[in-house]
């Protein structure tokens, strides 16, 4: 089953509102719910589901600026998800991989596959945060979180991804 996680005001970051869309797959549907939960009160929209395979088949309808993979899923590992859809999108979409059984061998195998990064689990909310935050800093060339302000030409915001072709 995939659902969107439950839309909330938050005074935090109310400009950035769905601006940055992260799918995040995990078969333990506590973890994906509160990572979508923390992710939405933070501006992001997010979409959830409940192995690799689902991912695979969202991201071929859906635009997602960021994955957040759990690496131990179903069907398919998040490392051969990412994999899938590295074969088939002709942009680039920065994935994140979450294990509990990080090990030197994986994390090679994650960086081959050019994961942005690896967070160990169970995980720091912090530490998700930053690293969605370096990620689109890297991909998109945006600082999050950040006001969006009007660029020099006054016609769209600052911040807003424009995934590259």
């Amino acid at each position: 089953m995939v659902t969107e996680a439950p839309h909330t005001e938050s005074g935090n970051a109310p400009e950035l509102r769905h601006r940055f869309s992260i799918l995040i797959a995990d078969d333990d549907r506590g973890n994906r719910e509160a990572l979508g939960e923390v992710l939405e009160n933070q501006g992001f929209r997010t979409v959830l589901a409940e192995d690799g395979g689902r991912a695979v088949e969202l991201v071929q309808v859906e635009l997602f600026h960021l994955i957040l993979f759990d690496m131990n899923m179903p069907r398919l590992t998040g490392l051969e998800a990412v994999a899938v859809i590295r074969q088939s999108l002709d942009r680039i979409l920065p994935a994140v991989l979450m294990t509990a059984d990080a090990n030197n061998d994986l994390i090679r195998r994650a960086f081959q596959a050019q994961v942005f990064s690896v967070i160990p689990k169970p995980v720091n909310t912090n530490i998700v945060l930053n690293t969605l935050s370096r990620a689109l800093a890297k991909v998109y060339g945006v600082t999050w979180p950040n006001p969006t302000t009007p660029d020099d030409h006054g016609d769209k915001p600052r911040g807003t991804p424009v995934p590259p072709t």
